[in-house]
């Protein structure tokens, strides 16, 4: 069955192109990847993190897969003056010639962390870490046994007469709000940070802060492992931590209110309600901080075969970081954010090199630091390693391993590439739907600001399990793995191999 979808697609393109060569797809193994996978994911790699020694555990395991392959390192780049952990030989440890080396803040939680409601001076819930709530990846170090008050969204914004800490006095106290943004004033503050939060309370007196997600939507946010905290200064002595809906109400409970309740309240009046909670709370977070940790992206170069077309590339990218761990309890595993995809593009580029040589090049990446803001994408696109003029298009994987279906994303952005993505899934399985978008998104949106084309490859209903302890490889969906990273050789083969012109981006 899988060479009659291959014998499909070489008759439905033109003439030029039917002698190409897709047994290459038949390299692509769900089983196979889950190797990686299994490997990514793995606790002895504490969950990737950026800057982290489990990140660059990953990163040389990648690298050395390349080499395997016989790709080339894709980067020309010296050594750094300072080895990541104290390494005198870095030649020994790591395959740096593959390292693209920039720096990241890293915040590494070393423990003890404990959270815990106190009555009458005495602990009557110890909460447990990982379950019933998390430290969020930038916390700060310290120590809090305080009263607990509501300040809604956390918000204070004197220029739309919205203040959440109007009226109350949280100086020497813990702090409670809600995690997400509210959805009025026109999305004003869709991009108030989790630091912006911290720091809203910090500059008032608080001692440390608790983040509960909006519990009234259709499948309200478990606590995750998240880096994702905001460009802000780092707060090094404000402990703060993400608790589940049912723990926070357990502080709520003497106020005759529930967490719902505050949030229906907030959101008709479009006011706040902030109040105290008559409860008190006990955290400890320990947390060692660094600025300027050293992180990789890892690249890999694939020679074109035409000597006038091998001068233009094409980009196969995933993003290799994740959430990492915490105190040594907890550890997030991102089998399928984004070990999935790491995996997919190593089993691409494996496919690529076994097969008939491609006539553009392609450049193999996995990207440090999504997880944090995109910093790895963003380095990249500012540092190419090759030549931005000469990128016909970018190909990216993201969570490509759960669910039941297939996204390709950025079709309004180009809408010709898109085009020929559709069509080559129709003569394949035909498992993508119509839903697209503009803009890149996730490690795509860099190069998109930079008018390269892209398609973003993601599996529908992907997101279950995404920065929980829970994503691990026995949850991922292998034939739909399958599917996706093939489809994704066939669309890339045909680019690589001049079906495809670069086209102006649509902004």
């Amino acid at each position: 069955m899988k060479k009659i979808f291959i014998l499909l697609l070489l008759l439905s393109v033109p003439l030029y192109a039917q002698r190409r060569d897709f047994s290459g797809v038949e390299y692509i193994s769900a089983l196979e990847m889950l190797k990686t996978v299994e490997y990514l994911s793995s606790e002895s790699l504490g969950g990737r993190a950026g800057g982290s020694i489990g990140y660059f555990l990953a990163a040389d395991y990648m690298a050395k897969e390349f080499l395997k392959l016989g790709l080339k390192p894709g980067v020309s780049n010296q050594i750094p003056k300072t080895t990541p952990y104290g390494y005198d030989d870095i030649q020994g440890r790591f395959n740096y010639k593959f390292f693209q080396y920039f720096n990241v803040e890293y915040n590494n939680i070393t423990g003890p962390v404990k959270f815990n409601l106190i009555n009458d001076g005495k602990t009557a819930r110890k909460y447990k870490l990982g379950t019933d709530f998390i430290c969020r990846g930038f916390t700060g170090t310290g120590y809090a046994n305080a009263q607990v008050v509501f300040c809604g969204y956390g918000i204070a914004d004197d220029e739309a007469e919205y203040n959440d800490y109007k009226n109350i006095d949280v100086k020497g106290k813990i702090v409670m709000v809600f995690k997400q943004n509210p959805n009025w004033f026109n999305n004003k503050y869709a991009q108030y940070s989790i630091r912006k939060k911290a720091w809203n309370a910090y500059e008032r007196g608080a001692v440390a802060i608790i983040y509960v997600s909006v519990p009234n939507t259709n499948n309200p946010q478990k606590p995750i492992g998240s880096v994702m905290d905001g460009d802000e200064p780092h707060l090094n002595n404000f402990p703060m931590i993400h608790a589940d809906i049912p723990v926070a109400d357990e502080f709520i409970l003497k106020s005759r209110y529930t967490l719902s309740e505050l949030q229906t309240v907030i959101d008709e009046k479009k006011s706040p309600n902030s109040l105290n909670l008559l409860t008190t709370a006990e955290i400890e977070v320990n947390a060692k901080y660094n600025p300027y940790a050293h992180t990789v992206n890892v690249a890999a170069l694939l020679e074109g075969s035409d000597d006038l077309l091998k001068n233009e590339y094409i980009i196969v990218s995933a993003h290799l970081d994740h959430a990492g761990q915490q105190a040594g309890e907890v550890y997030f595993p991102g089998a399928n954010d984004n070990a999935s995809g790491s995996a997919a593009v190593l089993e691409l580029a494996r496919a690529f090199s076994k097969g008939e040589k491609p006539k553009r090049s392609i450049l193999f990446i996995l990207y440090s630091n999504e997880e944090s803001g995109l910093h790895g994408s963003k380095y990249y696109a500012e540092n190419p390693l090759v030549p931005l003029e000469n990128t016909v298009a970018a190909f990216n994987f993201d969570c490509v391993a759960y669910g039941d279906g297939i996204t390709l994303g950025n079709g309004l952005s180009n809408p010709v590439l898109w085009n020929l993505a559709k069509q080559t899934d129709s003569l394949y399985k035909g498992q993508s739907g119509n839903i697209t978008w503009k803009g890149g998104g996730a490690d795509l949106e860099p190069l998109y600001k930079k008018n390269i084309p892209g398609i973003y490859f993601v599996t529908t209903n992907s997101y279950a399990h995404l920065h929980l302890p829970s994503d691990k490889p026995q949850t991922l969906n292998l034939p739909l793995y399958e599917d996706i990273t093939r489809l994704g050789y066939l669309i890339i083969s045909r680019v690589a191999n001049g079906e495809y012109i670069k086209e102006e981006v649509i902004k």
